[in-house]
């Protein structure tokens, strides 16, 4: 991950060397060589992802002079959204790199191993369906949808017994789900120790203006004032990711007609068509990808 761009742009490789500064360890190496179970880590993975962002961002700038500034807006899914704030220039990329260990390690500590559970509703399934199969595992236990992420495609997340319940009821109503992989239940209640730590050191932390409005998890709506963003990223650790509903709002009422996913991989440009199916969607992975964009703005 991210090791084309190392290879490639002198930009990105201060990136990843300013996160190795930051966090006082060689996440890069990590990044660029595994073990894949290190790397996914929650403390590890969510550093590791924003730096391969931020990487390919700063290349873009540095190398083929296409800044931020020449986007509408900013947006990111869940720990994505520190990657959009440094992006826009709210966050260094060390302080970034900082806040989304403390993240990581906060919301892994939140609640034991096992105790909690996230599933995927897949298929002909709506937010207002995820939240009558949540409503019905709410029984047993702990029970919220977590990112709505495009219609077929929602996350339910809570406590183990209330999300088998929740499973269980899907599969009477003929719902598929999927149990997913995870080592805590992310945007749930259960992630309230987590808010608070994120709460103490968000207060702490420098967030200068944003050069776009960043469209905002919690309330799918563009915001730009630093102290409505700390708050924001404090409530995101236990609300709702709106990302649906962010992209039909910067697809509609926004005006955006293309969207550029920046990084690893290329989940996010797909929950974008479906959410968005007259909007251009692209991802910007590997250097070929970002001289063939930079190309396209000119």
């Amino acid at each position: 991950m991210g090791k084309g761009l190392r290879d490639a742009f002198a930009a990105a490789r201060e990136v990843f060397q300013e996160v190795d500064e930051a966090l006082g360890e060689k996440l890069s190496r990590l990044i660029f060589e595994g073990p894949e179970a290190e790397l996914t880590l929650t403390a590890n993975a969510q550093p590791a992802l924003m730096a391969v962002s931020l990487a390919a961002m700063r290349a873009l700038r540095r190398e083929f002079g296409v800044p931020v500034s020449r986007a509408a807006f900013v947006a990111g899914h869940s720990l994505g959204e520190y990657s959009a704030l440094a992006a826009a220039g709210a966050l260094t990329v060390s302080n970034a790199a900082r806040l989304l260990r403390i993240r990581g390690n906060a919301m892994q500590e939140a609640i034991p191993v096992g105790a909690g559970a996230m599933a995927a509703l897949i298929g002909k399934v709506d937010v207002a369906a995820a939240e009558e199969i949540a409503a019905a595992g709410q029984a047993a236990g702990v029970v919220v949808v977590a990112n709505d992420n495009n219609v077929g495609n929602v996350v339910i997340s809570g406590s183990k017994a209330g999300i088998d319940a929740a499973l269980a009821y899907a599969k009477e109503k003929g719902v598929r789900a999927i149990a997913l992989n995870v080592s805590a239940p992310f945007h749930s209640p259960l992630m309230q120790p987590a808010a608070e730590a994120m709460a103490e050191a968000l207060a702490k932390a420098e967030i200068t203006p944003l050069a776009v409005p960043l469209v905002a998890n919690v309330t799918a709506r563009p915001v730009s004032e630093p102290a409505t963003i700390r708050r924001l990223l404090a409530e995101q650790v236990t609300g709702r990711v709106r990302w649906r509903e962010s992209v039909e709002w910067m697809a509609g009422e926004g005006g955006a007609a293309r969207f550029v996913e920046i990084g690893a991989g290329k989940q996010l440009s797909g929950m974008v068509k479906r959410s968005a199916p007259g909007a251009e969607a692209l991802a910007l992975n590997e250097p070929a990808d970002l001289e063939a964009f930079a190309k396209s703005m000119s």
